[in-house]
């Protein structure tokens, strides 16, 4: 095979907790190749890259076995892991390449991935030879690393979502967004230019979760001018942000996570339309190291989505974490809000439950449905759901006169609850 330009290839070493996962291959054609690492493979105590890969996952052998190819965009697994919306716009401007290039804007985000993976730029002579080979003969390329540094981009973080959102490091009450080798311990999630006082409803919403017994991280509220070196964006007059920490860092140690799109080896666009909760449910039951008790948290949560109006919890905002390195765990909850003070006539959730979405529809009955098509008994899931609605009826309506989110919102959120399913009404 004759070499050209097209064979030519940036090369990424993916390392999970310093154990080399394998090489990805951007190719000049937009081609990109993920060739795993032999001594990954053969490795039965190797680190979980993802669900999809663990030894007790069906077919993960044969999957493992192959090169992962993709053309423009990545593998699910790692397509998954960059940002979307305004975030990934403002970097691909700042890297002037296309917002589908995700070969460029991945590796120039590799060092501070949500969870545990690294991707490093290779010299080509470091590259070995298999790696080149699995598509015809192609020859390695230096990055053009240097001329990208220059330009003094520092938001070299990735997360994961639509919202203006910023991985930043907390020292004496204030926040510096992170850059080079130090690792972002809060999630800072700016007020939007399109919805008012997002990150009051964030608060209030999370905050609610918390009380029926939803596993939530610290939350804050952080005023803005406590915000160090935000990249230049658009801010509507409000006076405060909205604060998460985030729970794949521990100080400077990383914790492997990964959401149910990447689980289920979706594209962030398929996230409302390929699956739905009993898929989530099934994952979760079938193979978390505490299967009935991260199944249990699961359904708490499915019914607090519902009574907060939150139509957003789509395969993104579902994940498992590894904090055994090895073990998927239920991970707490993130991005619940109430999005239906936003969206006139919202009636949705974002995937089906026991065959409906209709959150003025859904009742008890179809969360059984839900419980017997995931495998999960319905004796150990009920007592939950009963706790979560005695807890909200006894707290929410006294809590949310304290709480932030805006008075117009509280009025929209309470007359949600006064149209619920008999089994639901608060």
């Amino acid at each position: 095979m004759i070499t050209d330009t097209h064979d030519e290839v940036n090369v990424l070493k993916l390392t999970i907790h310093g154990a080399l996962i394998g090489y990805l291959a951007g190719y000049k054609n937009g081609r990109n190749v993920l060739s795993m690492a032999d001594e990954f493979t053969h490795n039965p105590k190797r680190p979980t890259f993802s669900l999809i890969t663990h030894p007790k996952f069906p077919n993960a052998d044969k999957l493992m076995a192959e090169p992962w190819a993709r053309n423009q965009r990545l593998h699910p697994v790692l397509s998954n892991l960059l940002p979307e919306g305004s975030l990934r716009e403002l970097i691909a401007q700042g890297l002037k390449v296309h917002i589908d290039n995700e070969f460029h804007i991945f590796s120039y985000l590799g060092a501070d991935l949500p969870g545990a993976i690294e991707a490093m730029p290779m010299e080509p002579e470091d590259v070995p030879d298999y790696v080149l080979n699995t598509h015809g003969k192609a020859k390695a390329i230096k990055f053009e690393k240097d001329a990208l540094d220059k330009k003094g981009r520092d938001n070299k973080f990735s997360l994961a979502g639509v919202q203006m959102k910023f991985s930043m490091k907390e020292k004496d009450g204030r926040y510096n967004l992170s850059k080079g080798d130090v690792l972002g311990d809060w999630i800072i999630k700016t007020p939007s230019t399109k919805h008012k006082f997002v990150p009051l409803n964030e608060y209030t919403a999370m905050s609610l979760a918390e009380l029926v017994g939803v596993d939530i991280p610290e939350i804050k509220l952080v005023e803005l001018d406590k915000l160090d070196n935000l990249p230049q964006i658009n801010l509507p007059d409000e006076k405060q942000a909205f604060a998460i920490k985030r729970f794949d860092r521990a100080g400077d140690q990383r914790i492997h996570m990964e959401d149910f799109a990447q689980i289920l080896v979706k594209y962030p666009h398929e996230k409302y339309a390929s699956a739905n909760y009993e898929n989530i449910g099934k994952v979760i039951y079938d193979f978390s190291g505490d299967a009935l008790a991260d199944a249990q948290q699961f359904a708490r949560r499915l019914l607090v989505n519902i009574l907060l109006a939150n139509g957003d919890a789509h395969l993104k905002n579902w994940s498992l974490i590894y904090p055994d390195k090895f073990t998927p765990r239920f991970s707490p909850a993130y991005d619940i809000v109430t999005t239906s003070v936003y969206i006139d006539n919202e009636s949705q959730y974002a995937l089906n439950l026991g065959k409906t979405k209709d959150w003025y529809v859904v009742s008890l009955e179809h969360f059984q449905w839900w419980a017997n098509k995931s495998g999960i008994p319905w004796r150990a899931i009920k007592p939950h759901l009963d706790d979560t609605l005695s807890k909200a009826r006894e707290f929410w309506p006294e809590a949310l006169k304290t709480l932030p989110m805006d008075a117009g919102h509280k009025v929209v959120l309470k007359a949600h609850w006064s149209k619920l399913h008999e089994d639901f009404k608060i």
